[in-house]
């Protein structure tokens, strides 16, 4: 598709579950998109999809790699710049998660590499690129919060990911930064997160995508948002 659209918005983790129903969301809205995930072929699939609906461009790679977040900066600049970046790619870390005293040092770091080093690592390289007033929307969770057993590793992470994301909003106040928990959703993520359990009574991402757009598209301050406030209608389950 050639329409080029006013807004543009970069997802990570866009091949799958919440990134990749965001995209779908705002290719309704039609939004200018880039979308980027470390599977190439599953990628593509995403990128072929929205194509019939908006303009796409996709860059499969590791945001954890320098390289590919200057490549997805290069991307942006011939957007003429970004009106949003969702950073919602991140690592789960061993399944099941293990207790503190018996988590890998060298796994955690990893973890931390994807779930706080990458997600400003991408505003760090894409800030030239991003216009006045951009969102910028870190996918956190609750686990950040509440100090549920076995989630120490994965739950650190993400509360480091909060302290950077409220500190990025109080540095950068043209922009508009949101840290949200999307709650829990019928991912493979999730489902990983629960080796074994039934988890189809969760609802699927699809449902959280209102709360999103919510915050794209609107004027909120700058905060942590749960996608369940901000869009109390109950979900279905499929």
């Amino acid at each position: 598709m050639n329409t080029v659209n006013e807004r543009t918005a970069l997802i990570t983790g866009a091949s799958r579950g919440l990134g990749l129903a965001l995209a779908r969301g705002l290719a309704a809205r039609r939004w200018n998109l880039i979308i980027t995930a470390r599977d190439p072929e599953r990628l593509r699939l995403a990128r072929n999809e929205l194509a019939r609906v908006t303009h796409v461009a996709a860059l499969a790679g590791d945001v954890t790699d320098r390289v590919h977040r200057e490549a997805l900066a290069v991307l942006a600049q011939g957007h003429a710049g970004l009106d949003a970046v969702v950073n919602n790619a991140g690592a789960l870390g061993p399944s099941p998660q293990p207790v503190l005293l018996e988590y890998p040092i060298e796994v955690l770091a990893h973890v931390f590499r994807a779930n706080v080093l990458a997600p400003l690592g991408i505003v760090q390289a894409l800030h030239d690129q991003l216009k006045p007033g951009a969102r910028v929307i870190n996918v956190t969770s609750d686990a950040a919060r509440v100090a549920y057993p076995g989630w120490g590793g994965y739950g650190a992470t993400k509360a480091a990911l909060e302290q950077l994301s409220a500190v990025l909003a109080v540095e950068n106040p043209e922009l508009k930064v949101y840290w949200v928990d999307p709650g829990d959703m019928r991912t493979d993520m999730h489902q990983a997160a629960f080796p074994g359990d039934d988890i189809s009574d969760r609802p699927l991402p699809d449902a959280r995508v209102p709360a999103f757009i919510t915050l794209l598209e609107s004027d909120l301050p700058s905060g942590r948002y749960s996608a369940t406030e901000l869009d109390p209608t109950p979900a279905e389950v499929a």
